[in-house]
């Protein structure tokens, strides 16, 4: 192989890793990955002699590592929000971003016998309505008991759905941002609240998949094969 030919390789490469980088829905990976591509294309440009492009990519990969930082240390207000978990605002978020929970949570989905009776928006589900079993928010809904919502300029930026255990422990069923704001943010601010709530520990029960490397960034250790963290009062 020329020196030619892989100089054109470098070239695609940096090309196809910033068409990649946005089909990322996390705006952290959008960056991270735009900028590795940007950075590999400038190399490109600066081999080709192309130097108005190699300048303009490396402006670009300075852009992305600014605001790669000022998402790692984020100059946001949140709110904390409690709702009931038969709330219309809890339904529609959650089927709004349904698609998007069951990809981060594999397995969010219940039989019909576990939501026959339940109530949602005042309107109670039977086991007749098994076109809504494989609905995301219905596995969270049906055995919540703590619901609460964080907000950014008033927009839901994520959800925690929890279960009471004794000794003011909470099982959580959901723990859920939106993608604009996967920076650990928002769990650290809800977190830090939830103390006012009673919650002195959480549990995370089920089969982390995806979810694994969110919850050891955020402080949880396994422990007899859950899940816990405790919570800083």
């Amino acid at each position: 192989m020329d020196t030619s030919m892989i100089i054109e390789m470098i070239g695609y490469l940096g090309s196809a890793l910033v068409l990649v980088s946005f089909l990322m829905a996390s705006v952290v990976k959008l960056r991270v990955i735009n900028s590795v591509g940007g950075l590999i294309f400038a190399v490109y440009a600066l081999l080709i002699h192309s130097y108005p492009t190699a300048l303009m990519n490396f402006c670009l990969v300075g852009i992305n590592l600014y605001y790669l930082v000022r998402l790692r240390h984020p100059d946001r207000h949140y709110t904390l929000i409690e709702e009931k978990r038969d709330s219309g605002m809890l339904r529609a978020f959650l089927e709004h971003y349904g698609e998007d929970i069951a990809v981060c949570f594999p397995g969010m989905k219940v039989t019909a016998q576990d939501i026959d009776g339940v109530s949602f928006s005042g309107n109670p589900v039977t086991i007749q309505d098994v076109d809504v079993v494989d609905s995301p928010w219905i596995r969270a809904a049906v055995e919540a008991d703590v619901v609460c919502f964080v907000c950014h300029d008033m927009r839901p930026a994520g959800v925690l759905l929890g279960k009471r255990q004794e000794g003011g422990a909470l099982d959580i069923l959901l723990d859920y941002s939106t993608p604009e704001y996967r920076d650990c943010s928002v769990g650290k601010y809800l977190y830090s609240r939830l103390p006012e709530l009673g919650v002195r520990s959480l549990i995370y029960s089920r089969e982390p998949l995806k979810h694994e490397a969110y919850l050891k960034k955020m402080g949880f250790a396994r422990e007899g094969g859950v899940y816990v963290k405790k919570v800083k009062e």
